[in-house]
């Protein structure tokens, strides 16, 4: 069994290596593993980065784009190219940690469940103190969209919006995936509900990124177009 792990970047000059490295060093036991890092078209030096770290891990490939598409054709790419059994998102900066992703995998390879998403948002937020969660109006937005996918395709779902799904890949087969964009995570949610296939959470912790360290995702523009994706997909394919 090989699991592929699909990274999208974007000038992540910064983490890119680190990320990189901290994939590899997972142990998936007896489980093979393909990293795939997909360019988006980066003007930084992300692609030297990873060119340097494919050259020495033969387990190791990068797609490039030569324009930026966004996340989801990059996301989509990477899983037009994998060989791989089962299938997990990496984001190329800090926020996950890929010693999750044997956790993550785990009911996969034993055939209990299909789809497994790490979910960041079961526990309560803390709204005061110097512990208090980061980006809190992001939090409560991903709560708000998570609580619509789950009242729009009759099925319990915690953190909608999170980076690491994980699928067999005999999942996606027949399913047309059209985002470019962030609205990549509410389509394939959308589209997994509607072949009543359950979608399994485990807990995980996370280190945010501010806007000031490189976070693209902006909670009112993409968080609407997630919400006009939630319904959309709900009537059509």
């Amino acid at each position: 069994m090989k699991l592929t792990v699909i990274i999208p970047a974007y000038n992540e000059e910064k983490t890119i290596s680190e990320i990189l490295h901290r994939v590899e060093e997972v142990s998936l036991g007896e489980v093979e593993k393909e990293i795939i890092v997909v360019d988006d078209g980066s003007h930084d030096q992300t692609p030297v980065l990873v060119s340097e770290f494919v050259k020495k891990h033969a387990n190791a490939r990068m797609i490039v784009h030569k324009k930026n598409r966004g996340k989801g054709a990059a996301v989509i790419n990477g899983i037009r190219n994998a060989t791989g059994d089962i299938l997990i998102i990496q984001d190329a900066d800090l926020e996950y940690n890929p010693q999750d992703i044997p956790r993550l995998i785990s009911p996969i390879v034993k055939k209990k469940f299909r789809v497994v998403y790490g979910t960041r948002l079961r526990n309560a937020p803390v709204l005061f103190g110097k512990n208090k969660t980061p980006l809190i109006v992001h939090y409560f937005g991903n709560k708000l969209l998570s609580l619509i996918t789950s009242l729009l395709y009759g099925a319990r779902i915690s953190d909608m919006e999170t980076c690491y799904k994980a699928f067999d890949k005999n999942v996606l087969q027949g399913v047309r995936l059209r985002s470019r964009s962030f609205n990549f995570e509410p389509e394939i949610t959308a589209k997994i509900l509607k072949k009543r296939i359950k979608i399994y959470e485990i807990d995980i912790k996370t280190k945010p990124r501010g806007w000031n360290e490189g976070k693209k995702l902006h909670t009112v523009r993409d968080g609407s177009i997630a919400l006009w994706t939630l319904l959309k997909y709900r009537f059509v394919n």
